[in-house]
């Protein structure tokens, strides 16, 4: 009698089928963390002046993010700024022997995008929140830029799962 379960074949094919279902739902977190990133240091650079639906049409991109991508970044950018102030209070409340106004704009976006998620997604884990917030800045950062959003990260997520326990 022959087995009419999974053969090793469908195991390998499925397994691939997986990973690069994965590859391409990363590969979508990771461009929106970016494109989100990129927006906050563009609203921060031009002094809040510029509108959010203005940077949310990537006028820096030669060819417009897929759809989404563009759903989760506008998800993030419009979530901070909608929280700026409380997002801003959490982040001061951990700069240690550090003026707000002296933090470079491009950790700031970086620390303000990743703050919003950590306060407010709850469905994202802050594990996956502060890794991609370290990738983000060694890659667009100052050299040492990773090691104070890291602490600075660290320290909002231990307040943020303080209040849930709570």
């Amino acid at each position: 009698m022959r087995n009419r379960g999974l053969r090793s074949e469908d195991f390998i094919v499925t397994s691939v089928s997986l990973f690069s279902l994965f590859l391409i739902v990363m590969n979508s977190h990771k461009k929106s963390r970016i494109l989100a990133f990129q927006a906050l240091y563009a609203w921060e650079a031009q002094k809040k002046r510029i509108t959010v639906e203005s940077l949310l049409e990537f006028p820096w991109l030669d060819e417009p993010p897929d759809e989404e991508t563009k759903v989760s970044t506008r998800l993030l950018v419009t979530g901070v700024v909608e929280n700026i102030k409380s997002i801003d209070e959490t982040l001061s409340a951990h700069f240690e022997n550090w003026a707000f106004s002296r933090v470079a704009r491009v950790d700031l976006a970086i620390m303000r995008m990743s703050a919003y998620s950590l306060m407010f997604q709850k469905d994202v884990p802050a594990s996956v929140v502060i890794s991609s917030a370290i990738a983000i800045s060694r890659k667009f950062g100052a050299d040492d830029s990773f090691r104070f959003i890291n602490g600075v990260l660290d320290a909002v997520r231990k307040t943020v799962q303080g209040e849930r326990e709570i």
